[in-house]
């Protein structure tokens, strides 16, 4: 979901602390924690966009049903971000090799290996 309604801040504190049944003190922890991060108006009041909410609520239920402190739910999202970053490296590497071979040596300090039929691939680098 990355269309501009998803993405646009509009939502002041007051109206995301409601949405989400949590004091206003909350959202400002969460952000001090670096969990969040929402836009500022010219006059430096915090607007929040429907994908920062859907954020949150993530946090909450990380922390309401399953009991996870905000140490462990910094962990997590750090996780959930490392694995973000290596399925979009993992997708660039897929298109790049794509129609290649069925067998292919990368001429360098890298060799890497790809099935075809299911784009697996083996990455050596040294």
């Amino acid at each position: 979901m990355n269309n501009k309604a998803y993405t646009e801040p509009v939502y002041l504190i007051s109206a995301v602390a409601e949405i989400l049944s949590i004091h206003p003190q909350t959202l400002r922890q969460y952000e001090r924690e670096g969990f969040i991060n929402p836009s500022r108006s010219n006059g430096k009041i915090r607007l929040y966009s429907q994908k920062d909410i859907d954020h949150i609520k993530y946090i909450l239920t990380l922390t309401r049903e399953f009991g996870i402190n905000l140490a462990g739910v910094d962990l997590i999202l750090q996780l959930n971000q490392k694995i973000k970053n290596i399925e979009k490296e993992l997708d660039g590497y897929k298109e790049k090799f794509k129609n290649i071979d069925k067998y292919a040596v990368v001429p360098s300090a890298k060799a890497l290996v790809v099935k075809k039929s299911s784009y697996d691939m083996i990455v050596f680098e040294e």
